[in-house]
C-alpha cells in the first residue's frame, strides 16, 4: 500500500496493492491494521455506493454537528474528487484539492471538517465510500460548489448537473466552520 500526502493538511491518496493476472484482479480495498499504520486510526461506521451519469456534479457535502471523514474509491469510471477543508485550526484552511479517481485501487482519504463533493467524468461513475459517522440528513448542509472565494477548478467539460440541494449551497462566508 502506498499512502502519499497531498497540498491540504491530513488528506491522503491511498493506493492498495492490486494482483492481476489473465482471470482479472484482486486487492484488499481496505485493510484496517495497515490503514491504521497509515495513520487513518478511524472506525468507519458506514459503506455508501452511488451511480451518477456524466456531468453529474454531488456536493459539496459536510455534516455541521457529526462531521465524517471519507474515503472515496470510483470503482467504475472516473470522478474528479474535491475537498475544501473547513476546519479553522489546520494550516490549509480554506484551501481545495482535487483528484482524479479513476482505478478502484486508488483511494482518496478525507479527514471530518472537510466539504466533499465529485464531478463525474466518464459516461457513468460507480462510486463507494466507508465513513467515520452515520449520514444525518438534518444535519447536512451544502457549500456552493461554484463559489467564487474558492476558485475550485472542476475539470468540467460539459455543464453540471445538480440536485436541487446542490444548487443552494452556502458561500464560504457563510458555510459552518470546524474549531
Amino acid at each position: 500500500m502506498k499512502i502519499t500526502t497531498t497540498n491540504l493538511l491530513d488528506v491522503l491518496v491511498i493506493e492498495v496493492d492490486k494482483f492481476e493476472d489473465d482471470r482479472g484482479f484482486f486487492m484488499e480495498s481496505y485493510t484496517s491494521s495497515k490503514f491504521n499504520s497509515g495513520g487513518i486510526k478511524y472506525d468507519f461506521v458506514q459503506d455508501n455506493h452511488s451511480k451518477s451519469s456524466q456531468s453529474v456534479l454531488r456536493g459539496l457535502h459536510y455534516q455541521v454537528k457529526r462531521p465524517q471523514g471519507k474515503l472515496m474509491r470510483c470503482i467504475s469510471g472516473a470522478i474528479y474528487d474535491v475537498a475544501v477543508d473547513l476546519r479553522q485550526s489546520s494550516s490549509t484552511f480554506g484551501k481545495w484539492i482535487g483528484v482524479i479517481l479513476n482505478r478502484p485501487e486508488k483511494q482518496l482519504w478525507i479527514p471530518p471538517g472537510f466539504a466533499h463533493g465529485f464531478y463525474v467524468m466518464s459516461e457513468t461513475a460507480e462510486v463507494t465510500y466507508k465513513t467515520t459517522d452515520y449520514y444525518f440528513p438534518d444535519d447536512q448542509e451544502t457549500l456552493a460548489w461554484d463559489d467564487s472565494s474558492l476558485n475550485i477548478d472542476w475539470l468540467i467539460t460539459k455543464e453540471p448537473i445538480l440536485s436541487a440541494k446542490d444548487l443552494v449551497g452556502k458561500s464560504f462566508e457563510e458555510c459552518h466552520k470546524y474549531e
